[in-house]
């Protein structure tokens, strides 16, 4: 719960651009119903995922400041409330004990209604189950009342898994269907802030009409199923416990 008892949100990233392109919808469709979204990016993406810019010869500090400026842009775009950029270095991320506490003190502070990540598999990118193995751990310590005992705990909030990049290689079976139509252009606004990776938003553009079609399907089909035409997909690791279907 947020400090004046709204619901809240939080989005884990590894890199800066993830949290847009897998659950940038999802983000600003919370915000517009009043939840404070916090996103979390562990690392800049500045050594893996910033091709373009090493190739027009900028430097490592100027690759970091460009991506943080892209984040920091995208996040506006899309409503997040506080975007906390960790800074950890990516190809390999790594998080120490103080890094994981650090983290563990975010989701506390944040007492997120549920929690967004990656796929627990990535071959192609071992930067993204890593954020989710750490995620899970520091969920379950966040939820021990040993922990740095007075401290509100955690309580079980769902962590949603975005869609990874190749799904077939993943292991990653989406079982949620969010409509992102009526914030489309705020999610589009938001990648085009990624200017480092360009070749992608007409991608990510093509993954939420697809994902669309499966929205409708799955709300009614042809008898009757709610029209969409930009959706998101996520995978719950939990058990939700609901009053109806």
């Amino acid at each position: 719960m947020s400090a004046n008892g709204g619901k809240t949100a939080l989005v884990i990233s590894a890199h800066a651009a993830d949290f847009v392109w897998r659950a940038g919808g999802a983000i600003a469709l919370h915000a517009e119903k009043g939840y404070e979204v916090t996103v979390a990016c562990l690392s800049f993406g500045e050594r893996g995922e910033s091709a373009r810019l090493w190739k027009e010869g900028k430097t490592l500090e100027e690759v970091k400041a460009i991506r943080r400026a892209e984040a920091e842009a995208a996040a506006e775009a899309l409503g997040v409330h506080e975007l906390v950029s960790f800074d950890l270095g990516d190809y390999p991320l790594r998080l120490s004990d103080e890094d994981r506490f650090r983290l563990v003190d975010l989701i506390r502070k944040v007492q997120p209604a549920f929690m967004l990540s990656h796929s627990q598999y990535d071959p192609y990118n071992t930067d993204h189950m890593y954020t989710t193995e750490v995620v899970l751990e520091c969920r379950m310590v966040a939820q021990a009342w040993g922990h740095n005992p007075g401290e509100k705990v955690l309580g079980a909030p769902q962590l949603y898994l975005f869609e990874p990049h190749q799904t077939e290689q993943m292991g990653w079976k989406p079982d949620t269907f969010l409509d992102i139509t009526p914030v489309w252009e705020k999610k589009r606004a938001a990648m085009e802030c990624m200017q480092g990776q360009v070749h992608l938003w007409d991608y990510y553009t093509r993954v939420a009409q697809q994902r669309a079609n499966h929205f409708k399907r799955n709300s009614g089909g042809q008898a009757g199923g709610r029209d969409c035409k930009y959706a998101e997909a996520f995978q719950s690791v939990f058990p939700r416990t609901v009053d109806e279907l």
